[in-house]
């Protein structure tokens, strides 16, 4: 077994221990369903999240006991063995009714990454690639058109001078009312100025 289901099988045993099993016996596996006061709290969207990601780490802990029951099966752990098959359907239906509260989209070519046994990363690296493929493509569009730009106002000013300086002085103009304006707008009553929020 890999650490995560070693960490999530110490999770769920320290749960069962401290969690209150039955009379003395300590460690016997059954885990007590705790009483979900979340319902109570405000639906974060993270938050219900973060308790869908607890639900699986339960789960996968409560699938290590089952395994390690199972295959030290005799007699005397057949009612252990049932404690533990309730609890991991308690479980699966606890993380049922969270899932519900969640709205996540996965793509469909994550799945499909997954079901062909690669790595998810490999979808959120080639979307960043072809993100920054696209935007050295626009870039490069954007640096020829202000070239051209350049270009034409250079040969505009050699046939027509008069022309291209007014054209300067109302571009100067309006580019600083627009600046000004936007300024005035981002001032908040109380003389703070507004920051955008960094996506």
């Amino acid at each position: 077994m890999d650490s995560s289901h070693s960490s999530a099988a110490a999770a769920a045993a320290a749960a069962a221990a401290g969690g209150g099993g039955t009379g003395g016996s300590g460690g016997n596996g059954m885990i007590i369903p705790q009483t979900n006061d979340t319902e109570t709290k405000m639906d974060d969207p993270k938050q219900n999240l973060n308790q869908v990601i607890n639900s699986i780490q339960k789960t996968l802990g409560l699938l290590h006991q089952l395994y390690l029951t199972v295959s030290s099966f005799n007699v005397a752990s057949q009612l252990p063995l049932l404690q533990r098959l309730n609890s991991l359907v308690l479980e699966l239906d606890n993380m049922t009714k969270l899932s519900e509260k969640c709205s996540i989209q996965v793509p469909m070519e994550v799945l499909n990454l997954i079901d062909d046994g690669k790595n998810p990363d490999e979808f959120t690296r080639d979307v960043i690639n072809s993100c920054i493929a696209r935007n050295q493509i626009t870039k490069g569009k954007t640096d020829a058109f202000k070239g051209l730009r350049k270009h034409l106002l250079e040969e505009l000013e050699q046939a027509f001078p008069d022309e291209v300086e007014s054209y300067r002085e109302i571009r100067a103009t309006s580019a600083a009312e627009s600046k000004r304006l936007a300024q005035a707008q981002s001032i908040l009553p109380n003389g703070d100025v507004k920051v955008k929020p960094e996506l």
